[in-house]
């Protein structure tokens, strides 16, 4: 079952400094029938403007994402992280018992595009901590490129929770494909581009072209994914990318 989450149905709050769109209930905006999906309670949109951020503020028992898109992002925090997160850079960060963190953008004249997401860790009171990794384009080009896992195989970035994350960046026609277990999950966030999800096995064409018309996505656009056994996506634009979650049962 392949359910979309319009980027223009997602709430949105525009604070001059900061411009940003909510996939899942969070601050003042609430929507009942998303308040998360399964241990995945956050994917936020975030563009922040020359020379300003977030003040130090704090979190507690939460795994926290952030993917940026363009720009550069300046962090600093409680246990004595002082980092810089270009695009093309992941960041984790285990707020355990209890982290203090800012995010600022020091640049005079270029915005900083970002996706922050929160994920709930499989274990309360963990000792916070912090990761951060580059993955090329090469690396995601053509081809899903895992960026966080629970076990933190193939260099990706440990996570606390039995997820993996992954990212692609696909030319026109280009594909990729993707196998479920038992009760494994999913959830798709385009960030640039046009996608399509089917079912990999759909045949004839004609039913697979029915398939890709009416599950089709845009920037901004989610997607659950429950009871599929295998899915391919599809781009039917340039330089499209998107982020891949897979919550294993």
């Amino acid at each position: 079952m392949i359910t979309i989450r319009p980027s223009a149905e997602r709430g949105s709050a525009n604070f001059g400094w900061l411009d940003t769109k909510h996939t899942f209930s969070f601050g003042s905006y609430y929507d009942p029938k998303y308040t998360g999906f399964g241990n995945l309670l956050v994917i936020n949109e975030d563009i922040i403007s020359p020379g300003q951020g977030f003040g130090t503020h704090g979190h507690q028992d939460m795994e926290i994402v952030t993917y940026v898109i363009a720009g550069e992002l300046a962090h600093k925090d409680s246990i004595g992280n002082e980092e810089t997160i270009p695009e093309g850079e992941v960041q984790r960060m285990t707020a355990g018992t209890g982290i203090r963190h800012s995010e600022y953008n020091h640049s005079n004249q270029d915005l900083v595009h970002l996706l922050q997401i929160w994920i709930l860790p499989d274990t309360k009171n963990l000792t916070p901590s912090y990761e951060q990794k580059s993955f090329s384009r090469d690396e995601k080009q053509g081809k899903l490129c895992l960026l966080v896992s629970g076990d933190g195989r193939e260099n990706s970035i440990k996570i606390h929770q039995n997820v993996d994350l992954f990212a692609s960046i696909l030319n026109v026609g280009e594909s990729v494909t993707h196998s479920f277990d038992n009760d494994d999950y999913g959830w798709i966030q385009v960030i640039k581009g046009e996608i399509s999800i089917v079912e990999s096995t759909s045949t004839p064409d004609k039913k697979l072209l029915s398939a890709i018309e009416n599950t089709s996505l845009s920037a901004g656009d989610g997607a659950s994914i429950q009871q599929e056994k295998e899915i391919k996506i599809i781009s039917s634009q340039p330089d499209t990318e998107f982020l891949w979650f897979h919550f294993k049962s």
